[in-house]
């Protein structure tokens, strides 16, 4: 089945306790079901220093759930969901639901 978030979409946050933030996705790991979000789902980790990294207490993106996060329609921003569409041509683009506009990518 086709990706319908993919690295580099704007996404929007549906549940938990970032809702509301956009952010741009970093990273999809399909296969937990998961996606790691620019900002988003950020946690406090204890970093062990190391020789070419000092340690202390770290900021970073957790994953998050592929079924809490929508793709940010282009023209608007708000949520969305994804639909497919071949063209004349024969390709395949994702079409976002809400506005009918393509999603680049």
């Amino acid at each position: 089945m086709a990706a319908k978030i993919r690295k580099g979409d704007k996404v929007v946050v549906l549940n938990g306790r970032d809702k509301g933030r956009t952010g741009e996705v970093i990273e999809v790991r399909p296969g937990e079901h998961r996606a790691l979000v620019r900002g988003v789902n950020i946690v406090k980790r204890h970093q062990k220093q190391t020789q070419n990294q000092e340690g202390g207490i770290i900021s970073k993106e957790s994953p998050i759930d592929l079924s809490n996060i929508a793709l940010a329609d282009p023209k608007d921003g708000k949520p969305t969901r994804v639909g497919f569409k071949v063209l004349a041509d024969g390709k395949k683009v994702r079409v976002a639901k809400r506005s009918g506009a393509e999603i680049n990518g």
